[in-house]
C-alpha cells in the first residue's frame, strides 16, 4: 500500500484498472486507491506481470502488500499466492494443509475489518480460504451464528427501544476520508489545549473594493482576502505560522495556508503556497482551481500538504459565528463568520450602517499565548479592515 499522502496510514482499494495477471508497463495506472484526503490513482513504478494480492474493498496499512509486479518466469512469495479475485470466496481448504503454526490468525484484510466492526473473535473463526485464511463469508457466519445463540431480546431491550421511539436505524460506514477526519479531530480535542479570541472587522471598505476588482475582472472573493491578511500576518508572527512538536516550537519559515473545502460527505483542506507572498487575485484564481478539484475528487496529494495554518469559513451559509477546533500539527485556526450590516460608530464618530465579520481564532495554548493571539488577530483585523494593502 503506498503512501499518497502526508498523514496516511492505510488505504482502500476502491477499484483495480488492470486485470489479474496482466502484464502493466512503468507508470500505468494499477488502481483507485482511497486515501485519508482524497481517492487518488496509484501508478506502477516498474513493468513487470501484475499479481494481486488484495482484493477490491480491502483496507490495509501502509507498507503492506497489495500486489506483485513479476518478471518473466518469477514467481510470488507464497503469502501472496491466492489471487485478489479469490481472496474473500469461500473455497475449502486441501485436506493436506497443516493448521497454522503462527499465533497470528491468517486472514484477508477485508475480513479483519469486518471482524472489528462486528465485534466477532478472529481466534474463533475457522477460514475456508486458501490455506485456512479467514475471509469475508467466515466471519460474516461467525457473526450470525452468535446473533442466532444470543437469547431473544425482551421489550426492555436497548435495542428495541431505539428501533421503537428512533423508527429504523441505518448503519453508514464512514469513508476512509471521513474516519481520518474523526480520528484527527479526536486527537486535537484529546491532546491540544486550545483556547479562542474573538474580534469584528468592519469590512465595509473591503466589499467595495471586492465590487471594483469584479468590474474590473478581477474577481477575489472575501475568503481570498481573508488568506491574503493571514499570510502577512503570520510572517509578523512566527509561532502563529508554527506547531508545537516533542516539546519544542517548530516555526516554519514559508507560510502555507490551509482553506477548508467542504467536498461530497467531507472536509478537505488544499494549501495556498507562500499565501504572504500573493497579490489576493493570485490567490483567488488558485483558491477557485483548488476548490474545484476537491469537488471533482482530482485533488492531489502535493496539493494537500504542507499547510502552516488554516482558515475556515462559513459565511457563505449565513453562519456569523462559530469555533474551528486546530489542526494537529498546527499552532491556530481562524473561523469566519458572514459579513452582517450594523450600526457601528464610523471614523468621524456618527453612527453609520457598517458590514462587520466575525473573526474567531482557536489557538493551542502550548505556542501561543493569550496576548500573542490578541496581538496576531487584530493584525488580520487591521490588513482587512485597509484592505487596498492586499492587492499587491
Amino acid at each position: 500500500m503506498p503512501r499518497l499522502s502526508d498523514s496516511m496510514e492505510e488505504g482502500t482499494i476502491v477499484r483495480w484498472l488492470v486485470d489479474d495477471g496482466a502484464e502493466v508497463a512503468h507508470g500505468a495506472e494499477l488502481a483507485e486507491i482511497e486515501t485519508d484526503k482524497a481517492t487518488m490513482t496509484f501508478e506502477a513504478d516498474a513493468g513487470g506481470r501484475l499479481q494481486r494480492v488484495a482484493g477490491e474493498g480491502d483496507t490495509l496499512p501502509v507498507g503492506d502488500p497489495i500486489a506483485y509486479l513479476l518478471a518473466e518466469g518469477e514467481a510470488a512469495p507464497d503469502a501472496a499466492a491466492a489471487p485478489a479475485d479469490a481472496a474473500d470466496a469461500p473455497e475449502a481448504a486441501p485436506a493436506s494443509a497443516a493448521p497454522p503454526t503462527s499465533t497470528r490468525v491468517k486472514a484477508s484484510p477485508l475480513a479483519r475489518r469486518v471482524a472489528r466492526d462486528l465485534g466477532v473473535d478472529l481466534a474463533g473463526v475457522g477460514g475456508s480460504g486458501p490455506h485456512g485464511r479467514v475471509v469475508r463469508a467466515d466471519v460474516e457466519a461467525a457473526a450470525a451464528a452468535a446473533s442466532d445463540a444470543a437469547p431473544a431480546a425482551g421489550p426492555s431491550d436497548g435495542a428495541a427501544r431505539t428501533d421503537g421511539a428512533r423508527g429504523a436505524v441505518e448503519i453508514v460506514e464512514p469513508t476512509g476520508v471521513q474516519r481520518t477526519i474523526a480520528r484527527r479531530m479526536s486527537e486535537s480535542k484529546a491532546t491540544i489545549p486550545d483556547f479562542q479570541v474573538r474580534t469584528e472587522a468592519d469590512v465595509t471598505a473591503l466589499l467595495a473594493l471586492r465590487r471594483e476588482l469584479k468590474q474590473a475582472g478581477r474577481g477575489a472573493s472575501v475568503n481570498d482576502f481573508v488568506v491574503k491578511a493571514c499570510g502577512l500576518a503570520l510572517r509578523e508572527h512566527p509561532r502563529a505560522n508554527g506547531a508545537f512538536v516533542d516539546d519544542r516550537f517548530q516555526l516554519h519559515g514559508r507560510v502555507n495556508v490551509g482553506v477548508a473545502v467542504a467536498g461530497e460527505g467531507t472536509l478537505i483542506v488544499p494549501t495556498i503556497f507562500d499565501a504572504d507572498a500573493k497579490p489576493v487575485t493570485q490567490i483567488a484564481a488558485e483558491a477557485r482551481e483548488l476548490a474545484g478539484k476537491v469537488r471533482d475528487g482530482t485533488i492531489a496529494p502535493p496539493e494537500l500538504s504542507g499547510g502552516t495554518f488554516t482558515v475556515s469559513n462559513l459565511g457563505m451559509f449565513g453562519v456569523t459565528s462559530f469555533t474551528a477546533i486546530v489542526n494537529p500539527g498546527q499552532a491556530a485556526i481562524l473561523a469566519v463568520g458572514a459579513a452582517v450590516e450594523r450600526p457601528a460608530f464610523g471614523d468621524d464618530g456618527q453612527v453609520a450602517v457598517r458590514s462587520l465579520m466575525d473573526l474567531s481564532l482557536s489557538c493551542d495554548h502550548r505556542i501561543l499565548y493569550g496576548a500573542d493571539a490578541a496581538a496576531f488577530v487584530g493584525r488580520v483585523r487591521e490588513l482587512l479592515e485597509a484592505p487596498y494593502a492586499l492587492i499587491a
